[in-house]
């Protein structure tokens, strides 16, 4: 992810390869992104949490990199379960309202990684929505002053 805060790209349209890319680039922990060898390793072991699978490694690259393309209901469901996102989002099955929504979530913990941005908002919490307004207007000054749009992009 790159410095200040900049939101992830949109993955929405793409192939199972790319939804499952974005979701390793931008669903984990503050630090670098997840491997393979770690999720397949925890799907694998956390045998009634993630149903009975087992994951290679390999087999996750191969997913990734679109060299497989068909896996089972069963290693969706669990590489869902892993990334905590529905496993239609896996499938391509939703609206694409409903993937955006996804997605907008996913940019939203990315952003809760900040622990500044994460300062903020947990200041703001419980002041009346007439004062959360005002500090979202300032926060819109703020960053036109500096040449940034009112609102972070949706996309880099």
């Amino acid at each position: 992810m790159a410095a200040g805060g900049d939101t992830p790209p949109k993955a929405t349209c793409g192939s199972l390869a790319e939804r499952l890319n974005y979701l390793f680039a931008h669903m984990h922990p503050p630090g670098a992104p997840y491997t393979n060898a770690h999720v397949a390793a925890e799907i694998s072991k956390g045998t009634e949490e993630y149903g009975g699978v087992t994951l290679t490694e390999q087999y996750l690259s191969m997913l990734r990199n679109g060299k497989r393309a068909n896996p089972s209901p069963d290693v969706l469901r669990a590489v869902a379960k892993f990334f905590g996102v529905p496993v239609g989002y896996l499938l391509g099955d939703l609206s694409a309202s409903q993937a955006q929504r996804v997605e907008e979530e996913v940019r939203f913990l990315v952003a809760m990684r900040d622990q500044r941005v994460r300062a903020i908002a947990l200041r703001a919490v419980g002041l009346p929505p007439d004062v959360q307004d005002c500090l979202t207007t300032i926060i819109g000054q703020f960053r036109r002053e500096m040449n940034l749009p009112s609102d972070p992009p949706q996309t880099p």
